[in-house]
This record gives C-alpha cells, sequence and structure tokens, in this order.
C-alpha cells in the first residue's frame, strides 16, 4: 500500500520534470549529480554547525531535488549501472554523516544552545543512521530485500530540511531538538525492525525440510553464494 512518502515523492517528481528532462536531454551524467548534491549537503552541515539553522534546512531542500533527480536521469538516459548505485549509496552514508556532524558541532560550540546532551543525542543518531543502511545492505547481500521500518532516508531528509527551512531555531531551538531526537529514536527503532525482519524471513527459509536426495554419479554442488556469504 502507498505511504504518504510516496504520493510526496509522485508530487515532488511532478514539479522537478522540467529539471530532469532538460538534464536527459543534455545527457548529463547521474553520478555528477549525485556528486553536486552530496557537496551541497556537506555546504548545508557546515551552515548547521555555525548556527544558521534557517538557511541550512532551506540549503537542504535544494539537495533534495539533487536526491530524487540523479536516479530519474540514470533511467531515462539508459545509465543505470552497477558502480552508480554503488556510488549513490556511498555518497548517501557521507551526507547523512555529515549533517549529523555538522549538528553534533553546533551544539558543542554554540554559545546560546551549548548542550552536551543533545551532543550525545546526535552521536547516537549517527550511529543509527548507519545502522538502518547497513541493515539493508547486509540483507541485500543476502538476497533479502529489508527496505522495512518507520524512519527510512527520504523521511529523514524531509525532517533534516523543511522544519528548519520553516521554524529554524523557534521556541529557543525545541523544534530542532525535538526533530533530532525523533530522528535518533526512529533510526535505532528501524534498524531493530530491519534485524527482526531478515530474523524472521531466514528463520522461515532454515525451518522448512530439504529433501536429501543420494546420486553418487552426479558431482557435488556447490555451496550457496548466500550461504558463504552468511558465514563471512
Amino acid at each position: 500500500m502507498p505511504t504518504p512518502t510516496d504520493y510526496l515523492k509522485k508530487g515532488f517528481l511532478r514539479v522537478v520534470e522540467p529539471a530532469i528532462s532538460i538534464l536527459a536531454r543534455n545527457n548529463v551524467s547521474p553520478n555528477t549529480i549525485t556528486t553536486v548534491g552530496t557537496l551541497l549537503t556537506i555546504a548545508a552541515a557546515v551552515v548547521y554547525a555555525t548556527g544558521h539553522i534557517m538557511s541550512a534546512g532551506w540549503l537542504m531542500s535544494v539537495t533534495a531535488v539533487f536526491d530524487v533527480i540523479d536516479g530519474q536521469v540514470a533511467r531515462r538516459t539508459g545509465r543505470c549501472t552497477v558502480f552508480g548505485a554503488f556510488y549513490d549509496s556511498t555518497l548517501d552514508r557521507v551526507a547523512d554523516g555529515a549533517l549529523m556532524a555538522g549538528l553534533t558541532v553546533f551544539y558543542m560550540t554554540s554559545p546560546v544552545h551549548h548542550n552536551i546532551y543533545m551532543v550525545v543525542v546526535c552521536l547516537v543518531g549517527i550511529v543509527g543512521t548507519f545502522l538502518v543502511s547497513y541493515t539493508r545492505a547486509r540483507a541485500e547481500s543476502l538476497g533479502i530485500d529489508a527496505k522495512v521500518g518507520v524512519m527510512q532516508r527520504p523521511e529523514r531528509i524531509v525532517l533534516l530540511s523543511a522544519p528548519q527551512a520553516l521554524f529554524g531555531l523557534f521556541w529557543n531551538g525545541w523544534v530542532l531538538m525535538a526533530i533530532i531526537i525523533l530522528l535518533s529514536v526512529t533510526s535505532w527503532i528501524t534498524a531493530v525492525q530491519r534485524i527482526a525482519f531478515v530474523y524472521g524471513f531466514t528463520k522461515n527459509i532454515e525451518a522448512k525440510p530439504i529433501r536429501m536426495v543420494s546420486d553418487p554419479a552426479s558431482p557435488p554442488k556447490a555451496e550457496a553464494p548466500a550461504a558463504r556469504r552468511a558465514q563471512s
């Protein structure tokens, strides 16, 4: 069943359709779009670190465009490659880490909003964010699609851009703190949900009886790649 995020993405794609068409017609490399989007996200992280929260939120809203159109351009130009998917996923992790690091620096250095507890929350959020991506990647290496959980990357991008662009440090920064706490908690919940999903999936597979057929004439079969990966 489509989620609210799916409807939001469809509406967003209609808005950025002209940009996607122009980039596709000019055969712009999807990897270039991904790189520019990541650099802008790092710039937003630096702006977060300096305490200009509202400006960083608007900059993050721009980077969200790049985060969507690179895949669309790749599909339209027939340039969907294995390396492109790997490159996009890797730079997504750089962007996620940079954003949370920028907020960590903000709470460490701000003379007005210095808060050691929020520094800890940001650090916990960094670990949770990377766990979300790692659990899915590790599951995919085992042949399992673990795209489940309450807080996936599109939701994180929205929460790190729209509220900050609209409210900044409204209510003496309590809106920002609430968003970061929400992101940190739901990231860990999502990681646990994916672990539970993979556990249930593999348990069902292992519970199925395996029929053994003895045939001396046939050579032994090679071990399945997924099984080898599971032991690595």
